[in-house]
């Protein structure tokens, strides 16, 4: 459900969850898989640790640690409702993205 922050007096502001915004914007496949992301602290809004019911909005810098990847994304939308998988690319800006060394060979 998306959600409107009053900032001032005037301006809304589009708010949504953020495992709700990480399965919609496709970053994550499933928003189940967001959630335990989330709560083994590999999701950061501008640079603090996240719970998958925090809020995002337009603006904030995500950065997700897959494994030995790191992905760092800049919100450029928050949608209404879930978009067409050829619209999911629009919702961010991939800012970063590293891969560390993996481990010896075994």
């Amino acid at each position: 459900m998306l959600d409107y922050a009053t900032v001032g007096k005037k301006w809304k502001v589009k708010i949504m969850r953020l495992d709700k915004f990480l399965k919609i914007s496709r970053l994550v496949k499933r928003r189940p898989v967001a959630n335990e992301l989330c709560d083994a602290g590999n999701v950061k809004i501008d640079q603090r640790t996240a719970k998958a019911s925090a809020e995002v909005s337009v603006g904030q810098t995500l950065t997700l640690q897959f494994g030995n990847r790191t992905v760092v994304v800049e919100i450029l939308d928050v949608p209404e409702k879930a978009v067409p998988a050829q619209s999911a690319s629009k919702l961010y800006r991939i800012l970063s993205e590293t891969r560390s060394p993996q481990g010896p060979p075994l």
